[in-house]
């Protein structure tokens, strides 16, 4: 079972902020300790928000995933000094290569992982609060767009096992019954989707939407918490990419691995970066940790 989130109690600006970070570090570090400390982070955190699920997404999905992006690299790319056999084709299989498909597979898993989290923090309603007047037609567009695919989802669920119920499922009869129950199915989807949307927009012109002087509820408040959150999200991320920008996550693949000396300031800016990545990780265990104290000293 998931536990409860403290970091999406943060403030939206908060939540944003560090998701954005993150993203753009994991996917622009290759150094090998960068990589390591975002995805140890995103399966941790993935795994608090979604409990078991985020375990077996894990191992079900992620690992073959990652195999196959770690295999592709040297089955196509060549090029590196270490030449450690030549493959029936004649081309040489180079440890560089090998290990620069390893790379990709972490970045692609951790981003996967991290889109993950946030879809599970960064809710609808706190991406129309954030852009809602700054661009109110995109930011509808999408906050009505994440919310339809799961409600379509959950529909089709409910029509499906309904057809099951009378024996018009995709599975039952033959091929051609299949793909007429399919149609069926899909029909019954269609005018679903279009009823639904008039619904919405006689809601919306119902409320006032995009009338002049019309104001918009929000229960954020921005408070002392979120100035402490966003104050360390902003030195965890200058201090970041300006050791970025001075080489403190320099790496290289080709010809040969190579990558920044660890000297205690590269060390220092590598346990910042650890830092931000388990900054809503650490929140939850601090906040549990106080959950049980209060509730034992009861």
């Amino acid at each position: 079972m998931a536990s409860r989130d403290t970091f999406s109690s943060c403030h939206p600006v908060v939540n944003f902020l560090f998701f954005g970070l993150v993203l753009i570090f994991t996917m622009f570090f290759i150094h090998p300790a960068a990589q390591l400390v975002g995805l140890a982070a995103a399966v941790t955190y993935n795994i608090y928000l979604n409990g078991r699920k985020g375990v077996r997404f894990s191992l079900l999905y992620m690992l073959p995933i990652a195999i196959l992006a770690a295999l592709i690299n040297p089955a196509f790319t060549h090029e590196g000094a270490t030449i450690l056999a030549y493959l029936p084709s004649g081309n040489p299989l180079t440890l560089e290569s090998i290990l620069f498909g390893v790379s990709a597979a972490v970045m692609l898993i951790s981003v996967i992982f991290w889109f993950s989290c946030y879809n599970a923090v960064m809710t609808s309603d706190k991406f129309v609060y954030l852009f809602g007047r700054v661009i109110p037609a995109l930011s509808l567009v999408l906050s009505m767009t994440l919310r339809f695919i799961p409600r379509f989802k959950a529909q089709l669920k409910t029509v499906s096992e309904a057809q099951r119920c009378v024996g018009r499922d995709v599975s039952d009869g033959s091929v051609i019954r299949r793909i007429r129950n399919a149609v069926t199915i899909l029909s019954i989807m269609i005018t679903w989707s279009l009823e639904n949307a008039i619904e919405t927009a006689d809601s919306m012109r119902g409320r006032g939407y995009g009338l002049p002087g019309r104001t918009a509820f929000s229960i954020y408040r921005f408070d002392d918490r979120d100035r402490f959150a966003l104050i360390w999200l902003i030195f965890c991320g200058a201090c970041t990419v300006f050791a970025w920008i001075a080489g403190g996550f320099y790496w290289r693949y080709y010809p040969t691995v190579k990558g920044a000396d660890f000297s205690p300031a590269v060390i220092f800016f590598h346990l910042v970066y650890l830092a931000l990545c388990f900054t809503p990780v650490v929140m939850n265990v601090y906040a549990d940790v106080r959950w049980k104290k209060i509730a034992g000293g009861r």
